[in-house]
């Protein structure tokens, strides 16, 4: 199946208050798929039902055809081991070293020896450009760097799809398009299938083969397509104000 990622007639919210109303769409396997929309539009919520936080009050969100919600909790637990995420704000463990972060994942999900654990954290730290940091704490970290070291953990497994919150914020530029290209590399080399959230342009364009727009005003998906697709042929007002910031459209 070409199709890593199906999100079904999905409607969103929270007791009787309505987030977002018949969302659709498919992700390719391999593609980096952006997830965008201003303030309050439900992206966060959204990808909360994707990674196992809080279920859809209506739709279905399939992996390969098996639908997350309709598993039971350790069908769900299975497919969530291919996952990797990256939090908004890296959610490393402070009291633990950047080598004892990436390392916590394999300890607990993998059979490998400390060695050999030591080994990959090392090697995913290395991956993600913190080469010699292994023995650092969060602490003495920038904001860029605690955001790939956050990566390094959400890759210590080698999972099939990584899922980006709000990549860049926080972020001076230079970090942020550290980070865009740190994205782009995995989907290069690993053929990792990435699904980020963002309302970050420059990041948008940088990296998204595809994306939806969410809508808080109307609480529906609004558009669907390459970014620079829909900045060029969409006829909608709301699409051409998100994707300029009401700058003219060159």
């Amino acid at each position: 199946m070409d199709t890593a990622i199906e999100v079904k007639d999905v409607d969103l919210g929270y007791d009787d208050l309505a987030v977002m109303r018949g969302i659709n769409f498919k992700i390719k396997k391999g593609e980096i798929f952006v997830i965008m929309g201003g303030s309050g539009c439900g992206k966060s919520t959204l990808l909360k039902s994707m990674i196992g936080l809080n279920p859809p009050q209506k739709g279905e969100v399939l992996y390969d055809g098996v639908s997350f919600w309709g598993e039971d909790e350790e069908g769900r637990q299975k497919l969530m081991r291919r996952f990797g995420v990256l939090y908004q704000g890296g959610a490393l463990w402070s009291s633990l070293t950047l080598g004892e972060n990436v390392s916590l994942p394999l300890q607990l999900y993998s059979s490998l020896s400390e060695s050999q654990i030591r080994e990959l954290a090392l090697l995913k730290l290395g991956l993600v450009g913190l080469s010699g940091y292994a023995d650092f704490y969060p602490v003495e970290l920038s904001g860029g760097m605690k955001k790939r070291a956050g990566l390094a953990r959400a890759i210590a497994l080698d999972p099939d799809i990584i899922f980006f919150d709000e990549p860049s914020a926080g972020l001076d530029p230079l970090s942020s398009k550290v980070l865009d290209d740190l994205i782009l590399e995995l989907r290069d080399n690993l053929g990792t299938t990435i699904v980020v959230v963002t309302h970050e342009l420059a990041s948008i364009f940088a990296v998204g083969d595809n994306a939806v727009l969410l809508d808080a005003e109307t609480k529906e998906m609004i558009a669907w397509g390459a970014p620079r697709d829909l900045l060029a042929n969409s006829k909608d007002p709301r699409v051409i104000q998100f994707l300029t910031r009401g700058e003219k459209r060159s």
